[in-house]
């Protein structure tokens, strides 16, 4: 047993492992300038942030020391202790964000090097009101912003119709993961612009500079629920000034086309209907 002191208060590293719950002893890690880099604690400790106060078991630090990220529950899952079990023991926190005070169970918060707020992390089941530059969105997994405040992403809870440069199109990604909430299915540009969305419900028709036209549709796979079904697999579609791209397979490199000569439209695209032997994802 040892006490660290940090800007944040004296933190006591984990030294024992005999709860059902904790995870293995860790040792802590250390950046390559030999400053502490990860810490796992050996009780949850509150540690004030701009953001508020919060209760860690797990914290990590950037290299100048200031915190980088803060995990509330560092439970390990086994046969003996369930998701439902750790998520039995989340309380909601209160934080001051850029999008105003927010009050919910939090998986993890992160922080830039200058302590603004980088992203929030969601507890499964969790959804958050969030006002962004296409309106507000009923947000779940999590959000991220830029160093000035302004919402990056969010992981939209529903199928949600978002202006994009080809159009409307439907954001929703039923395999977004949530490890964290630094990146997500909708990303906005420092313009407030769409930049990327992530899409099963939506159609890309391209028509090249020649005159003939391609639609980009959502794949199909074998189902993860069943192998007599299938399922959709999203695309993502990505804008910027000079380009759009265009990935159907998340195991191929995606399509890149120059914007100039090119015209892009999207339109609703319902696969159930343009292949109605198949199911829907299991997520949905």
């Amino acid at each position: 047993m040892q006490t660290l002191s940090t800007p944040y208060g004296e933190l006591i590293p984990q030294h024992t492992a005999d709860d059902l719950r904790k995870r293995e002893l860790l040792p802590m890690e250390y950046h390559g300038s030999g400053g502490i880099k990860s810490v796992p604690l050996e009780t949850q400790t509150v540690i004030s942030t701009p953001a508020g106060d919060i209760p860690a078991e797990l914290v990590s630090f950037h290299e100048n020391g200031t915190i980088n990220r803060i995990f509330p529950l560092n439970g390990k899952l086994s046969g003996y202790w369930s998701q439902e079990d750790e998520a039995g023991l989340a309380r909601p926190v209160t934080l001051t964000t850029p999008i105003g005070p927010i009050r919910a169970r939090i998986m993890s918060v992160g922080f830039y090097d200058n302590l603004a707020l980088r992203s929030l992390t969601l507890w499964p089941g969790e959804t958050l009101s969030v006002p962004t530059p296409v309106g507000p969105l009923e947000v779940r997994i999590g959000v991220s912003f830029t160093p000035e405040g302004r919402v990056r992403s969010v992981e939209p809870a529903k199928p949600t119709a978002v202006p994009t440069r080809a159009g409307e199109m439907t954001a929703y990604d039923p395999d977004a993961v949530g490890v964290n909430g630094d990146a997500n299915s909708l990303i906005f540009d420092d313009a407030g612009k769409v930049c990327q969305v992530i899409t099963t419900l939506t159609k890309l028709t391209v028509v090249h500079p020649d005159g003939h036209t391609h639609c980009h549709i959502p794949e199909h796979r074998e189902s993860l629920c069943s192998e007599a079904e299938q399922e959709v697999v999203p695309m993502c579609v990505e804008f910027d000034e000079d380009t759009v791209s265009i990935r159907i397979n998340p195991d191929r490199p995606p399509l890149i086309l120059p914007r100039e000569g090119h015209v892009f439209f999207a339109e609703p695209y319902l696969p159930q209907l343009a292949n109605p032997f198949a199911g829907l994802h299991c997520a949905i």
